[in-house]
């Protein structure tokens, strides 16, 4: 709950009294935060007044020793003060596919990290310091979260200077450019050109149910891109037939080998052995039931 003048004074009244200590106690004094905090939300506080108010609190936390209560209630008043930061940042990604409350969520991470950084001597105003570091953070969400694929994101960074790349150099050419042409303009190598390319493909994907837009009846995408690989079936023989072949006689695997693996005919493997076209009829013909016979008795 955002804090409220009346809320604070109430605290500050009961400890001055009755010597109570606070939720999040803070030293009385000039700066007493209960002297200072508006008595409206935080979220009703213009930007004005946000800024002067923000500016009092940097310079009460520099005061303050680092992980002590009062430093932690400083620090957070600081983040609540300034969360209208958070959801103007966001409000620039509303057209995302992300919950909004997520967006808000990771922009308060690099409020919070603009806080911790920001030093009030510089005499740079707050918001100033603190925006890119809030777009910042929502953009690197956004750029580990949005890939299909998760990829290192040095190939996420190559995808943008692709993109970038190859409508300058499309531009000036008037056609699709080269790997090559794009491994000059960006001074990598052609097989960096060439994983950044692949990996591009990762950042989205089609589900598998994903119906054809413009003809429904050919079916879901799973149902397009299946097909029976019809080799398959062979893989289980040759593996069996292996052990079966490797006890053959010489001759006989020769023969298998000539009339199978280099398609000769039966009679170009009688003359390469010496033997009658007949006679290589017979021997294969035996060699074939023998193997039969073995895948039969192996089932």
């Amino acid at each position: 709950m955002s804090p409220r003048l009346d809320e604070s004074r109430s605290d500050a009244s009961a400890t001055r009294s009755h010597q109570t200590p606070m939720p999040h106690p803070i030293e009385s004094g000039p700066e007493d935060l209960a002297e200072i905090l508006p008595s409206v939300p935080f979220d009703e506080v213009g930007p004005l007044d946000a800024r002067a108010l923000s500016k009092t609190l940097f310079a009460r936390l520099d005061s303050l020793e680092e992980g002590t209560r009062e430093y932690s209630y400083v620090r957070n008043t600081l983040v609540e003060l300034n969360i209208a930061l958070v959801k103007f940042a966001a409000s620039r990604f509303r057209s995302r596919s992300e919950p909004m409350e997520d967006i808000i969520q990771v922009g308060t991470i690099g409020l919070i990290k603009a806080i911790d950084r920001f030093e009030l001597s510089r005499g740079v105003e707050f918001p100033t310091f603190a925006m890119p570091t809030i777009v910042g953070e929502i953009k690197r969400f956004f750029r580990d979260t949005s890939w299909s694929v998760r990829v290192p994101r040095r190939l996420q960074e190559l995808r943008l200077d692709l993109a970038k790349a190859g409508d300058e150099l499309s531009q000036q050419l008037d056609r699709a450019p080269t790997v090559a042409e794009l491994a000059e303009r960006l001074d990598l190598s052609k097989e960096e050109i060439v994983e950044g390319m692949a990996a591009s493909n990762a950042y989205t994907a089609s589900s598998l149910d994903s119906q054809p837009e413009e003809d429904d009846s050919e079916g879901a995408l799973a149902d397009r891109i299946g097909y029976e690989d019809h080799d398959l079936e062979g893989v289980e023989y040759v593996e069996s037939l292996k052990p079966l072949i490797a006890e053959l006689p010489a001759r006989d695997r020769k023969i298998l080998s000539l009339r199978f693996v280099a398609n000769m005919t039966q009679s170009e493997i009688g003359e390469e052995l010496g033997i009658s076209q007949m006679h290589v009829s017979r021997l294969l013909s035996r060699t074939l039931v023998k193997l039969r016979r073995g895948l039969t008795v192996e089932e």
